[in-house]
């Protein structure tokens, strides 16, 4: 008994006590949103059978907001740009999804239509639809209550604020240039995001680095939404000792006690561990190049991201990690930052995520058309599931039951 109070006490000295897995509230139950970006759809996938539950039409407007677009001399070359250079050629119809607290709707941005919509599960009609500021709508967050929710606006150096009752922006936070990643703390009082710059510009030598803007991690008061902190992330990581590496923060994760965040940076494969507290970076985690990556200039990589895809087990023991250059996923030791298994899953992993009982990763497979889910317990892939056109984003959430029943 002692020996186990011991263990207890030194878990939680270093931020790694698993919160408890939170059951589906009464009449929901869980899903994974897997947000296709070419398709224009979203799989509801059943994180335990892995069965796709539904297939949702994010876009049933399309044919309106495209007749918008063609419409407007201002508009129309932004959404060609989105196309041709983010998008590979492909509108990029829909990014993140995140489910409502009721399990009714799904809220998802879409980049093309520089928009958000709450589409209802049921009918799969938009119930609101909110214009972003600018040209695109990006990555996105929903607070803890459910009550508000980010996305970042692109071209307008800003993340909008959305009431998610009334389907209306109350708020706006300044932020860098081409603003991308947002999180709310767990107890929904901070927020914690990052700018980018330009990752589609062929401006990728190091010592070009200056012409990717103002990139810029933050730590805003969620209530107020004044921002708190300003980091340069690339100049943290410098005085760690390590120049020429880029200040733009790709996706993160935070410890369970809230005192580290992990984060990719563009052009970096690895991902970085940072002291909130101490306020500076505290250890750097080196992954391995694949052979084809070791012969890729910086121009050939994928919106400059080396790894995109960054998630931590619900004990805070481990990450599991998207090499996108390198076609791999990674599960690492958060111990001693070093990779437990390294695990071939196709071409173009792009985003992490944990399911809600904490049991699996799921990795995006954005150029199989597919996700792979691996299991947290062995580190080996345990299931494939096939999904639309393009995925990346994938959210944890819970749908009502009823709704589901197709």
């Amino acid at each position: 008994m002692r020996s186990a109070l011991v263990l207890v006490l030194i878990a939680a000295a270093f931020g790694c006590l698993a919160p408890a897995a939170t059951a589906a509230p009464k009449g929901q139950r869980d899903v994974v949103v897997v947000s296709n970006n070419w398709a224009g759809t979203a799989d509801l996938v059943d994180p335990r059978s892995f069965e796709r539950l539904a297939r949702i039409n994010v876009v049933p407007d399309r044919a309106e907001r495209i007749a918008q677009i063609e419409a407007d001399p201002a508009a129309k070359p932004l959404y060609d740009f989105i196309r041709e250079v983010i998008g590979e050629g492909h509108n990029q119809y829909v990014d993140d999804g995140f489910t409502s607290k009721d399990g009714r709707y799904v809220y998802f941005s879409r980049p093309s239509f520089a928009d958000v919509v709450a589409l209802d599960v049921k009918t799969e009609k938009i119930a609101w639809r909110v214009k972003v500021d600018g040209y695109r709508a990006d990555h996105m967050a929903l607070s803890p209550d459910g009550r508000r929710l980010l996305v970042s606006a692109s071209t307008a150096r800003n993340v909008n604020v959305i009431d998610t009752a009334r389907g209306r922006i109350v708020g706006r936070i300044p932020s860098g240039d081409q603003p991308h990643e947002n999180n709310f703390s767990r107890d929904g009082k901070l927020i914690y995001h990052a700018s980018i710059g330009p990752v589609y510009s062929d401006t990728d030598d190091p010592s070009e680095d200056a012409t990717k803007g103002e990139r810029v991690f933050e730590i805003i008061d969620a209530r107020t939404l004044k921002v708190k902190r300003r980091i340069d992330m690339g100049k943290k990581v410098a005085e760690f000792g390590r120049t020429g590496m880029s200040s733009a923060v790709r996706p993160m994760a935070l410890s369970p006690d809230e005192r580290f965040v992990y984060f990719q940076l563009s052009f970096f494969h690895g991902f970085v561990e940072y002291d909130l507290k101490q306020d500076r970076v505290r250890r750097l985690a080196f992954l391995p190049l694949s052979a084809r990556a070791k012969k890729l200039s910086r121009r050939d990589y994928l919106l400059d991201s080396a790894h995109h895809g960054l998630t931590i087990n619900n004990a805070g023991t481990k990450f599991c990690v998207a090499g996108t250059m390198s076609n791999y996923a990674a599960i690492v030791s958060r111990r001693t930052l070093r990779p437990q298994r390294i695990i071939p899953v196709g071409r173009v992993p792009y985003w992490s995520t944990t399911t809600r009982d904490g049991r699996y990763c799921f990795v995006s497979v954005a150029g199989d058309d597919r996700v792979s889910v691996i299991s947290w317990k062995t580190a080996r892939e345990v299931a494939s599931i096939k999904v639309g056109d393009h995925p990346q984003r994938m959210r944890a959430g819970t749908i009502r039951r009823a709704l589901l029943r197709r």
